[in-house]
């Protein structure tokens, strides 16, 4: 075997757009260990955070996403310009080279400077609805990899193979250790485990409504517990909310083993981006999903009805009046956290829509591109 194969990946500004390329990346090892794999990320201090956890080197790129304001376009202009010439002198310095873009704008100069040296480009698209950067970038790929079959209309124009194969997830969703978490985190092992989380940024308007909740959900205090990821912005704030108050609870800007803590809950309250509700999906845990209100074309929402059409979640709407949003959040939570045949329900109903062979998949189709 010819040694030193380069596999580069670009994305970043949402663990969203890093976490299905690590799981690609992790497969690609496996399938050709002399594998060298690389990240493009953005500047922000998420990406770092999560890929120096995978361990995986990486570059951070100067791109910023396209504004039409006149200062703004000239900044985006200049940061694009810049990160492609980055990216492009990374990859011609390498051999035999795979770029896969994993979305954002950070994707976009990467998997162009790939096209313009005629290397194979891959795009890894897990949201229903692509944004701005992979409908461009799709005009470069030489192959497409979706989650949901609905996505393909949206690249109809586009000269690269359509693949479905689900939301490539991390090795450690095949075979998770609760136990681990539970261990970790202090839980008791004989309560039932809540799980609120905002996504690798956080949510404050997930963490305003439930810490609002907080007297309420004290009444589950001999049955149930809280691991509540509010974002390491808010951290030190929401704790603050949880000072005396009776029912168990861990409070955390950030947690990296999601694998091991989505097994170890009973039920999660979160985001609906691609990546969560694949990863709920994955663990079998019933989720309440509160999509993000302010994306135009409510991509969080579609996603998210893709679980409540197999029965495994149910939608709260994250509306603009704070104090409706935090009561329609309880008359869920409370049916729920009651009801354990439901939940069980649920749990079986995400093996409908889970999958967790996609990474797996993805990464076959890239060690064997022509380099």
């Amino acid at each position: 075997m010819i040694n030193g194969r380069c596999f580069f990946f670009a994305g970043g500004g949402t663990g969203g757009h890093i976490y299905p390329a690590i799981a690609v990346a992790e497969q690609v090892v496996e399938l050709e260990p002399t594998a060298k794999i690389h990240f493009f990320c953005s500047t922000r201090s998420v990406d770092a955070q999560i890929l120096q956890q995978a361990g995986y080197e990486y570059t951070p790129l100067p791109a910023k996403g396209l504004s039409f304001g006149p200062g703004r376009l000239i900044s985006f202009c200049t940061s694009f310009l810049q990160s492609y010439r980055i990216a492009k002198y990374a990859i011609a310095a390498s051999d035999r080279v795979v770029v896969t873009g994993g979305g954002g704008y950070v994707a976009a100069p990467v998997c162009l400077a790939a096209h313009k040296l005629k290397v194979p480009v891959a795009l890894l698209n897990v949201d229903i609805l692509p944004g701005r950067a992979n409908k461009i970038i799709a005009c470069w790929a030489d192959e497409i990899f979706m989650q949901f079959e609905d996505t393909a209309q949206h690249f109809a124009k586009a000269k690269a193979k359509i693949s479905t194969v689900g939301c490539p997830l991390r090795s450690g969703f095949f075979h998770p250790v609760p136990g681990k978490a539970i261990e970790q985190l202090g839980l008791d092992e004989n309560k039932k485990t809540l799980l609120i989380t905002g996504a690798s940024s956080g949510s404050e308007n997930i963490n305003h409504a439930v810490s609002s909740l907080l007297e309420k959900l004290s009444s589950f205090a001999d049955d149930w517990q809280i691991v509540h990821l509010t974002g390491l912005a808010n951290v030190e704030k929401i704790r603050q909310r949880y000072a005396g108050v009776k029912i168990g609870h861990k409070v955390l800007g950030y947690y990296d083993d999601m694998p091991n803590l989505f097994a170890a809950a009973d039920l999660v309250v979160g985001r609906s981006g691609a990546v969560s509700v694949a990863e709920y999906a994955a663990a079998g845990v019933p989720s309440i999903c509160m999509p993000y209100p302010y994306h135009t074309d409510r991509h969080q929402y579609l996603n998210a009805e893709k679980l409540v059409e197999a029965g495994a979640a149910i939608i709260v709407d994250d509306l603009q009046d704070a104090i409706d949003t935090a009561e329609r959040l309880w008359q869920e939570l409370e049916k729920l956290m009651k009801d354990e045949k439901q939940r069980q329900q649920m749990a079986r109903a995400c093996r409908k829509v889970a999958s967790l062979d996609a990474s797996y998949k993805v990464a076959q189709k890239l060690v064997k591109m022509p380099f």
